[in-house]
């Protein structure tokens, strides 16, 4: 047999289980083992019996093998999914110490006691923790690459694409559609998974090549783009498609992502092989019918010597025939039906209304034991391959995914798509246009036959992958399991990476049977992406390291990283949480910064700072609607502190308004709430607002910001040549100046979220790290620092101000937090105003944002401690610690805390727990630091 996919003329060497092994250009790693004669190759998952490949594609629930070595490890990978190439590495993934000799193997003389569930019930006494650690190590299929081997070197890449007609998969049906398609005058991309084009017909002998050859001539010249080795895994909302190209191993790209918007869709996925169900139906050498074939046509390889092929419908005659043509014995043909109109090859003898019963061997198949259904005649036949056609399953997963129904063909006994949908049509046998004649729905042994067998049968194995047997989805009967998903879970049918697509359909029709139901009665489980499994890294698409999640970097990254910063994401922003000195801890250098900051002056960069500019001459009406507050009463040049509440009334940003001129606002949010924010302003504009004459402008990249804070902020500014109109004296707290410095235009706003003397400096952004520089260098003599966030958090919750994210969560209210005065004399509606009259939201048992000082003076509470009712835990929540830091200018520790009904306990002693330990708290007003606000003039 010459395989017409196979290139003799290049050899592969590659090894398998430690064996040094040879294929061929154009073989998968399944047609290679086979060739060898590698028939085990795996153990199974539960039970770890002997296991061999069972098909030829993605549908493969056996061959399930580690390839690769260190960094390039990828575990549970189909053999019958990898193309063969120079070098590859293989062994199995679940076999200890080898796949030979498992010592899981064991588990199988125990498989009485290991039915669906039994985990569920034996291992709750006397503890599951004392189980768990030996459970742990057993479960899963493989192993991942180890940390200390590196990253993985292979590269990963994306496309977006937009197309009038995707057409998923390249049989015959797909090509047809995608020429006339082409023909039509539209631009048509054609994906299929295989390394060729073809499916099904491929297979179907030289004449049924040349068509597919001549197909795919006509349709390239047509202006069809072909894309293999892609599989489309989803299909999402708005004819969105993904799918999954695999380019090879020794190319700079190893797999692209593929991103697609669609006009039309067309499903052509092919069907796949239903298995036969009979005792011992996973033995090695145990495969589908259509799988033989393949093998033999497309790879020149024989899978046995001499084949049994049972069946339930008509194309395993179609299989024999080829067979036979390829030089392979067909001993038989076991036909659980009474009659066919399909022809039997001249001298293969055909048992009818049999089945096979017993199977010997037992790493390999020997042979078969035969009896018909009503237990009267009985065959031996030796054999070592079983070639199995139970029906088909059209491949309704990307049809499912995109919404559709589907319905019971009686004849066929398969699940076929009910319509089409919008913009999505199915073809060929994935909408079930396929004649394999009567297939009946159940396909196992009689219980007459099975009697007669004149021993205990094996076990009937529905689900090969993981281990689910007949008898599995009998006790969930038994157990009253009704549901097709309780079904799935208590069994795990169709859950392992296989997603039940050579078992689903026998698993249905056995809960049926044993609950008096039809399939379709029964029903099917939700298909859900990806179509088969994919690597992460293939999703990743190459955003590893860094680009798994871009972090914006400030205008003065290079100033900060000189300075010895430590950066972490906030808010999406690479920033210093703190500046660190030799020996110092995060901690240590948050304390010492938030002191100095009090004593002298700090320079921190804010540029991640939110600022949306809002024009137009409704700008301030508008932000009346916006904010909680009122914003229209401001005067030019003004600032005032708002909050921001959704539909729901939950607070969701905070930040400062200044008013500009008349019709301009310069709008602060926090940083990681300004894209948010910017889409509120817009949709309520676009959809409620529409007359109002307002434009939105997001400005938070193009304008750095530089806060210089502390008691000698404005000493700083002056040395550095800053207007006198900037001064405390002549500059009050909560306004905003235009300035010119050095021929650059600012923005100066004078606020403050660490309750010091602040200038808040809006400047370009190209301007910012020379300010910083000089700012720097000018204020050594002023005992200048630089401090980060942490110091920051330190110092507002020394102020006891909030930090929306931190103090508020989802069910957060203005009131809640103490900034629902003015509400009632605010004339203006706003967003989520009626949402606050709510009796939940009136509740006065509400929790409400407090301060919390430490009883002994010393103990940090942590940030969740939960405060609980007397005597303790167990019982009801009474608040929850939001903010804690050591405040170095006080001396001792101060929370934050959400406390029921918390401005009426002032002075009241509680208790926060957390794990396990109590502490004891007093709860105070805020602020905790210059409750007179003396610091913000820069007074001490």
């Amino acid at each position: 047999m010459a395989g017409a996919w196979i290139d003799h003329s290049q050899k592969l060497n590659f090894n398998f289980d430690g064996r040094a092994l040879q294929g061929f250009s154009g073989d998968t790693l399944a047609s290679a083992l086979l060739a060898t004669g590698s028939m085990h190759v795996a153990r199974s998952f539960k039970l770890h019996r002997p296991r061999g490949i069972f098909s030829c594609g993605m549908e493969e629930p056996n061959g399930l093998l580690e390839i690769g070595d260190d960094s390039r490890r990828t575990p549970n990978t189909r053999a019958t999914d990898i193309n063969l190439y120079e070098g590859l590495v293989a062994r199995p993934g679940n076999a200890w110490p080898s796949l030979k000799f498992d010592l899981l193997a064991i588990n199988n003389y125990f498989s009485a006691l290991l039915p669906a569930g039994f985990y569920y019930k034996t291992f709750m006494w006397p503890a599951w923790r004392w189980f768990e650690p030996a459970i742990r190590r057993a479960a899963g299929l493989g192993h991942a690459a180890e940390p200390h081997t590196g990253p993985d070197p292979d590269g990963y890449d994306e496309l977006s694409v937009h197309v009038h007609t995707l057409v998923v998969g390249g049989g015959v049906a797909g090509m047809q559609v995608a020429l006339q398609a082409a023909h039509a005058g539209h631009e048509v991309l054609l994906m299929e998974g295989q390394p060729q084009l073809g499916g099904w017909t491929a297979a179907q002998g030289e004449a049924a090549r040349a068509q597919v050859t001549t197909l795919r001539t006509q349709a390239e010249k047509a202006g069809v783009r072909v894309v293999t080795s892609c599989t489309v895994i989803g299909l999402y909302d708005h004819q969105f498609v993904a799918a999954v190209q695999v380019l090879g191993e020794n190319g700079p790209t190893r797999e692209r992502l593929w991103k697609m918007r669609a006009e039309q869709i067309v499903l052509a996925c092919g069907a796949f092989e239903r298995p036969m169900l009979f005792p011992d139906n996973d033995r090695p050498g145990v495969m589908l019918a259509s799988a033989v074939q393949r093998y033999a046509e497309l790879y020149g390889v024989a899978c046995g010597r001499r084949v049994v092929l049972t069946a339930a419908c008509d194309s395993a005659y179609g299989v024999a025939h080829s067979l036979l043509a390829a030089g392979i014995e067909v001993a038989a043909i076991v036909d659980h039906r009474d009659e066919t109109a399909a022809q039997a090859p001249t001298g293969v003898p055909v048992y009818r209304s049999s089945a096979i019963v017993s199977v010997m061997g037992r790493r390999e198949v020997n042979g078969v034991t035969v009896i018909s259904h009503d237990g009267r005649q009985r065959h031996e036949i030796l054999v070592d391959c079983i070639a199995v056609a139970g029906g088909w399953t059209p491949a309704v997963n990307l049809y499912s995914m995109a919404g559709g129904s589907l319905q019971w063909d009686q004849r066929s006994s398969m699940f076929v798509p009910s319509k089409d949908l919008p913009g999505i049509t199915v073809v060929g046998a994935c909408a079930g246009n396929l004649d394999v004649g009567w297939v009946p729905a159940d396909n196992r042994p009689t219980s007459i036959a099975l009697s007669a067998l004149g021993k205990t049968p094996g076990k009937i194995f529905v689900d090969l992958q993981n281990d689910v047997a007949a008898s599995d989805v009998v006790l969930a009967a038994q157990e009253n399991f009704r549901s097709v998903e309780h079904l799935k879970r208590y069994t795990t049918m169709g859950m392992a990476t296989d997603q039940g697509k050579t078992s689903n359909v026998n698993a249905i029709v056995l809960m049926g049977a044993l609950t008096q139901r039809t399939p379709p009665q029964v029903g099917t489980t939700k298909f859900r992406p990806p179509f088969k499994p994919v690597t992460i890294n293939a999703i990743a698409a190459g955003r590893s390291g860094e680009r798994i999640k871009p972090l914006k970097r400030m205008p003065g990254h290079d100033w900060h990283t000189e300075r010895g910063g430590l950066f972490e994401d906030f808010g999406g922003w690479l920033r210093p949480a703190a500046y660190p000195r030799q020996g110092e801890s995060l901690d240590q250098a948050a304390q010492r910064e938030a002191l100095r900051v009090r004593q002298t002056v700090g320079l921190f960069e804010g540029s991640p700072l939110g600022k949306i500019e809002v024009f137009g001459p409704d700008a301030a009406d508008f932000l009346d609607l916006m904010y909680v507050g009122t914003m229209s009463t401001l005067p030019v040049g003004g600032a005032r502190y708002g909050i921001l509440i959704n539909e729901n009334g939950v607070v969701f940003d905070d930040g400062i308004v200044a008013r500009l001129a008349l019709d301009h606002f310069w709008v602060n949010t926090t940083s990681g709430g300004v894209d948010r924010v910017a889409l509120a302003f817009e949709e309520w504009l676009q959809c409620e607002y529409v007359n109002h004459r307002v434009l939105v402008t997001p400005v938070t990249s193009a304008w750095g910001n530089i806060t210089v804070s502390g008691p000698k902020a404005w000493a700083l500014l002056e040395k550095a040549g800053f207007d006198r109109s900037l001064a405390p004296e002549t500059m009050k707290h909560m306004t905003i100046r235009k300035t010119d410095h050095a021929g650059i235009c600012m923005r100066v706003l004078r606020a403050s979220f660490n309750g010091e003397l602040g200038y808040e400096i809006n400047l370009p952004s190209q301007e910012t790290s020379s300010l910083i520089e000089r700012l720097w260098d000018l204020g050594h003599d002023l005992g200048v620092v630089p401090y980060g966030i942490e110091a920051l958090m330190v110092m507002r919750t020394e102020k006891g101000f909030l930090h929306v994210g931190g103090d508020t969560d989802g069910t957060t209210l203005p009131g809640d937090i103490g900034m629902d005065r003015g509400i009632a004399k605010k004339a203006a509606n706003f967003v989520g105003r009626r949402s606050l009259l709510r009796r939940a939201s009136m509740d006065t048992q509400r929790m409400q944002l407090v301060g919390l000082i430490p009883v002994d003076r010393k103990t940090r509470l942590p940030v969740g401690a939960h405060i609980v009712t007397p005597p303790g835990p167990p019982g009801l929540i009474q608040g929850f610690v939001t903010s804690s830091y050591n405040s170095p200018n006080l001396g001792h520790p101060v929370s934050l805390a959400m406390l029921q009904e918390g401005r009426t306990q002032m002075g009241a002693r509680i208790t926060a727990y957390h794990l396990g330990t109590a502490i004891d708290a007093e709860v105070v007003t805020t602020p905790f630091l210059d409750p007179q606000g003396e610091r913000l003039h820069g007074h001490h």
